[in-house]
């Protein structure tokens, strides 16, 4: 969550037209405060500043930008960071009016600081209905999603790679334990290739529910060169032999050296299938234009918000893995949901980054009120040069960088009634 205030100063303090170093403070004190009402409906208190660094001059008549981000979570305390850039500044050249003035091609970065905030409980109140549609307070449980097999991920790459049915299952318990509430699936043929049998993903789905009460997601993205019907394997399953949720991608995109192929009447013809079959659908996000695709499908009806996104971040071909970049979905995200979420209930979102962008993607979404998703199919090293023996390890990592942000690891319960809540809104 962040805030964002832009001020023109005009009362130097010192000679040679300075300001003082206390009114940049004094913005971040607004940003808190504007930053403490969106997260708990109140102004809060300032407790202290754990640092503050001043870096360049900063005179009167500069415009100064003042940003403020909450990046841990507390009971009643929010923690922090602020930047503040010039990028207006006045213009003083021979020749010139005294009036001229410059837009920064590039932003300095004046001051930098990171405190604390707190809301007492006591203070503390309940979101209104449109409050929530705004995609305002602050966050809950945060769903971890192990994607445990993938499609392209070999054992020669990584040995701990699940491959059978049993193999699958005892994966599933082990993320699960690890903190995992929600396992995203593919299932392989007897010789590690990737398939979207039905059968297959009946047996692995089985295994799974006989070992724990996970949220189970199956693909309907299958392998680059699959057709649409070898794809939806997975929706072929019905009763108590079905998932919970599927996949559905929504764009086609560079990957890698390939190219995933998701035409638009397919991209359709697979949303109907999965809404014929009861199915949350979670949106792969790879693209920012893929959130106009996923809009367009809400206006013909095959899409209905709530929705719950994926946004996948470092893929090769398709949109990099940035902080700024997952912000900017997130913000293209909650416009749709205000113009056409009517269901009283707040689109969810997490965020995928692949290979080494795994944790830095899982940190950032961790700290800005999102889910994330880690496992095998995404990234097979624990840290550099360190494999992961398994999908596990890496769901343990991820549940740490949560709790050092404040959020509490939704538990497999908590996750269905999360995700799956967004069916009954339908």
């Amino acid at each position: 969550m962040h805030a964002t205030i832009r001020v023109r100063m005009s009362k130097p303090h010192y000679g040679g037209n300075l300001v003082d170093g206390a009114q940049l403070l004094s913005l971040f004190g607004d940003v808190a405060t504007e930053l403490c009402i969106l997260a708990d409906g109140d102004e809060g208190l300032f407790r202290a500043y754990d640092s503050v660094e001043f870096l360049a001059p900063v005179y009167s008549g500069d415009f100064i930008e003042a940003r403020g981000e909450i990046v841990s979570w507390g009971r009643t305390s929010l923690k922090m960071t602020f930047t503040a850039h010039k990028i207006i500044a006045p213009l003083v050249e021979p020749g010139l009016a005294p009036t001229a003035a410059t837009a920064l091609s590039i932003p300095t970065l004046v001051c930098r600081a990171s405190g604390t905030c707190v809301v007492p409980k006591e203070l503390r109140r309940a979101p209104r209905a449109d409050e929530q549609r705004m995609g305002l307070w602050r966050p809950g449980p945060c769903i971890i999603t192990a994607a445990i097999v993938g499609a392209e991920t070999t054992r020669a790459q990584n040995p701990h790679l699940p491959l059978t049915a049993a193999e699958i299952g005892a994966e599933a318990a082990r993320c699960a334990q690890a903190g995992a509430s929600v396992i995203h699936l593919h299932v392989r043929d007897d010789a590690g290739n990737p398939s979207q049998d039905g059968d297959r993903f009946r047996a692995a789905i089985a295994a799974i529910r006989a070992r724990t009460g996970v949220v189970v997601q199956c693909s309907t993205g299958g392998a680059i060169g699959m057709s649409i019907d070898e794809r939806c394997g997975a929706l072929q399953l019905q009763g108590a032999d079905a998932p919970d949720m599927a996949t559905l991608n929504v764009g086609t995109i560079n990957f890698g050296d390939d190219i995933f192929v998701n035409k638009r009447q397919d991209t359709m013809e697979i949303a109907r299938r999965i809404s014929a079959c009861g199915l949350v659908p979670e949106v792969e996000i790879y693209d920012l234009g893929h959130l106009d695709i996923t809009a367009e499908l809400i206006e013909k009806g095959l899409l209905k918000p709530p929705l719950h996104v994926q946004f996948v971040l470092g893929v090769r071909g398709a949109l990099s893995a940035s902080r700024a970049n997952l912000q900017l979905l997130v913000e293209r995200l909650a416009e749709i949901d205000r113009t056409q979420n009517r269901s009283g209930l707040r689109s969810s979102w997490g965020v995928a980054g692949i290979g080494r962008h795994e944790f830095p993607m899982a940190e950032a979404a961790a700290q800005l009120g999102g889910n994330l998703r880690v496992g095998l199919e995404d990234n097979i090293f624990l840290e550099k040069g360190v494999l992961a023996a398994g999908s596990a390890p890496l769901v343990e990592k991820a549940a740490a960088l949560c709790q050092a942000a404040g959020r509490a690891i939704a538990t497999p319960e908590e996750a269905r009634a999360l995700l799956l809540k967004k069916a009954a809104a339908l």
